[in-house]
């Protein structure tokens, strides 16, 4: 396998050629999954690394793949390591360049993927190919993880969180963070609001009951009160909590009374709030204040946990010692589900700039790929 790929950047190419599309909502490739990546990628860990590789099927044709690099005698007391990029990609739809070419052009790697994240990933297999023959002599166990399904709720970490908790000491969680260290982000809840009401003509009003207008009131509530409440909740380096009402549908014609209307809410929670009952419980508390409680039906659709490892991790430590920053960031990322299902204290790190993930003509510099590799490198040596 080697002898084809002969850099990092070849790797990439390669992984960006082999399509692995989220297939929820509109992919736009008639291929997805993560099936065919998971596969290269085990063949690579296992010929070209020398690691013992399994696969554990998420979903049906959904697999991660689990590679184990180097492991320890019985009581050894070496650090055990996990390296975990994702192997899904967004939609390729609308794109401005072949998505699958992996063309090399301008000091660049094109393609989806090539940022976020099989960049990342083939960073941390390159790092791991040319230590092959060391492996086994650092001060670490190391294991790698490609994890599927990260671009939609994130089932791949979260299977693998329950069944491996507590059997790793430290994660790093393949992200484009330009190698700064991400330790905390924010949680993502999404929430339906449901008010029913009873249609009727729109010339007899006083016949019905207008769902939209009971709605109004507790929109109100949420955009001030609740909104306020919110901002207590801070933290140091993501800012305060926060509420966005982001679509109301209601009605179905003019001269109807709607007997129904939703309203989607976007609440993104930091770790403080997390800590005192999430966005979920101010959410329960203001509509049982108002006496809303009954009348008005509450459904979490997304509830992704927030990102809060310290800066003082001995682990996070070696990092920052090889020149990365530790930082926040604003999206959320599997490393939330290792720490919070998982016990396993994580971090996101890797190549090139989340500025690059989801766009049109998504790219990575070749560059920035190899300083990646270097660094996941070193990371490993001064364990």
């Amino acid at each position: 396998m080697t002898t084809k790929l002969d850099s990092p950047a070849a790797l990439l190419q390669t992984l960006i050629r082999i399509p692995s599309v989220n297939p929820d909502g509109d992919p736009g490739s008639d291929v997805t999954g993560e099936a065919a990546c998971a596969s290269f990628v085990g063949e690579f860990l296992e010929k070209a690394c020398g690691a013992t590789v399994s696969f554990d099927e998420v979903e049906p044709g959904r697999p991660n793949v689990i590679g184990k690099l180097s492991a320890g005698s019985a009581g050894s007391k070496k650090p055990r390591i996990l390296f975990a990029p994702h192997t899904d990609t967004v939609s390729v739809s609308g794109m401005s360049i072949d998505p699958f070419g992996g063309e090399i052009r301008d000091g660049k790697i094109w393609g989806r993927g090539a940022s976020d994240t099989k960049g990342t990933m083939a960073a941390m297999l390159w790092a791991f190919w040319e230590l092959r023959d060391r492996l086994a002599d650092l001060n670490a166990e190391v294991t790698f993880a490609g994890f599927m399904g990260e671009e939609t709720g994130q089932p791949g970490s979260q299977h693998f969180a329950e069944r491996y908790r507590g059997q790793f000491d430290f994660a790093i969680v393949g992200e484009p963070t330009s190698l700064d260290v991400v330790h905390t982000h924010k949680g993502c809840v999404w929430v339906e609001l449901t008010a029913t009401g009873r249609a009727c003509h729109g010339a007899s009003p006083e016949l019905g009951e207008n769902a939209i207008t009971k709605l109004l009131p507790v929109l109100h509530a949420i955009d001030t009160e609740l909104r306020f409440e919110l901002a207590t909740f801070a933290n140091p380096v993501l800012g305060h909590a926060t509420v966005n009402i982001g679509q109301i549908r209601g009605g179905s014609r003019t001269n109807i009374v709607p007997d129904r209307c939703t309203a989607s809410l976007d609440f993104r929670e930091t770790p403080e709030l997390a800590s005192a009952g999430g966005a979920l419980g101010l959410l329960g508390a203001l509509l049982q204040r108002h006496g809303w409680a009954e009348s008005i039906g509450v459904k979490a659709n997304v509830d992704t946990r927030p990102l809060n490892t310290p800066v003082e991790n001995p682990f996070v430590q070696t990092l920052l010692s090889l020149g990365a920053k530790p930082v926040g960031a604003p999206w959320f990322c599997d490393a939330a589900w290792l720490s919070a299902l998982g016990d396993i204290p994580a971090v996101a790190c890797g190549p090139g700039s989340i500025a690059q993930a989801h766009t049109e003509d998504e790219w990575l510099k070749v560059e920035d790929l190899e300083a990646g590799v270097k660094f996941y490198r070193r990371f490993l040596e001064a364990l």
